[in-house]
């Protein structure tokens, strides 16, 4: 997909190159006065052309100043009125072009005035030509202005209509998302924490049998603090699923406003780690060691410390599932020396044979059957969404067999820290 995309921008820088180079060649050999039409019409169609941002000006700042400059043309050229034929097919389909993918495009706040100016400009492009005609009259420029708010206004229906329609399509999705979502949140509600909940009584029930061994009572406190803990993430992740619903508003479109504070579950970081990786050795009999350098937590963006946290969360999940015989298991948080994060876990609980590993956007290793082949069986759900989620933010993941167990890491370079 990326290489289609970066053909896609080379063959339209091509083309632009080409019909700039079509549109400023008669200058050369014209009056000096012709000059201005040429740079003017140019600049429209190689805006146009790209239809995107270019360096550091957007689409938007582009296609405003493509208009000024016409309109600045339409008020001030005093040159032959004659030269003006030639260029103005080319600035006029230009102009009407941006217009449509103004309206078409273009975010709320800036197809006002964006379009407008391109419109404007397209409206007014025949008054370079009439303004400067004396036996034309203001009646001229009248009819002038009327031939081109035709076209304009035609154009522009097209693009708002699109635009419409595109509207009630995203809020479709949307909607049936959103069900989607509270059908889910109803039934971990419903069902799954129902059942959590009568683990935790029954840990709780266990724990009054004060004949029980000490070792058998810390085991269901062990276990009573777990299906807390599960509940209360559940409630957290149920709230979020349910905040649509209860706002009774286009959530995502008052949250951008900043007139809607949207819930969402607790973010983790990588200061929490001690916490997690001290609950697992509790209740496991692996030598569980954490080796974090100091300063690393705070370096990330909450985002990608929270996407860190749950791949040692899953990672340590797939041991206790996949790797029980395990007797170590190490999770180490360090700089490397481009300055990325990296944060792995691995074991000694056996990986397979068969190399795997892979990354969301080119990762360590190579060779296998991609991020999750390898000789556990049973799982693999959870590490592509972590993968997905890590290469979202920037960073790298892999997975698969390590030095007789398994490994499982990913890293955040040091664009990402900060």
């Amino acid at each position: 997909m990326g290489e289609r995309v970066k053909a896609g921008g080379r063959k339209r820088r091509v083309w632009c190159a080409v019909l700039v180079v079509v549109v400023l060649s008669p200058a050369l050999g014209a009056s000096v006065s012709a000059l201005p039409l040429a740079l003017c019409a140019a600049v429209a169609v190689a805006v146009a052309v790209l239809g995107r941002a270019v360096w550091r000006v957007s689409f938007a700042q582009g296609a405003g100043f493509a208009a000024g400059l016409s309109l600045a043309l339409d008020f001030g050229y005093f040159g032959d009125p004659k030269a003006v034929g030639f260029w103005l097919p080319f600035e006029g389909v230009a102009l009407l072009v941006l217009l449509y993918r103004v309206t078409r495009r273009e975010p709320v706040p800036r197809v006002g005035w964006v379009g407008g100016l391109v419109g404007a400009a397209a409206v007014c492009l025949l008054l370079r030509v009439t303004l400067h005609m004396p036996e034309q009259g203001w009646r001229g420029s009248v009819v002038g202005v009327l031939l081109g708010f035709f076209p304009a206004a035609c154009v522009a229906g097209v693009g708002l209509y699109l635009r419409a329609v595109d509207g009630r399509r995203a809020r479709a999705v949307a909607e049936a998302l959103r069900g989607q979502r509270l059908e889910v949140a109803r039934d971990l509600h419903d069902f799954v924490a129902h059942e959590v909940t009568g683990m935790v009584l029954e840990a709780q029930a266990a724990q009054l049998d004060r004949s029980a061994p000490a070792e058998t009572r810390e085991l269901f406190e062990r276990i009573e603090g777990a299906g807390l803990r599960a509940l209360d993430s559940m409630d957290q992740t149920v709230r979020a699923l349910r905040q649509a619903e209860g706002s009774g508003v286009d959530t995502e479109k008052e949250k951008e406003k900043g007139w809607v504070e949207v819930p969402r579950t607790r973010v983790y970081g990588l200061g929490d780690l001690g916490e997690l990786v001290g609950r697992f050795s509790s209740m496991s009999s692996a030598e569980t060691r954490l080796s974090q350098g100091e300063g690393v937590a705070g370096v990330l963006s909450r985002e990608a410390e929270d996407a860190a946290y749950r791949v040692v969360l899953e990672s340590l999940t797939n041991v206790r599932r996949h790797a029980p015989r395990a007797t170590r298991v190490v999770v180490e948080v360090r700089r490397t020396d481009e300055g990325s994060v990296e944060v792995t876990v691995a074991d000694d609980g056996g990986g397979g044979s068969s190399g795997s590993s892979g990354s969301s956007g080119g990762g360590k290793g190579g060779g296998g059957g991609g991020v999750f082949g390898g000789g556990r069986r049973g799982g693999g759900t959870g590490l592509a969404g972590l993968s997905g989620r890590v290469g979202a933010l920037g960073g790298v993941f892999w997975a698969g067999p390590y030095d007789g167990g398994w490994r499982v890491g990913c890293a955040f370079p040091a664009g990402e820290v900060g």
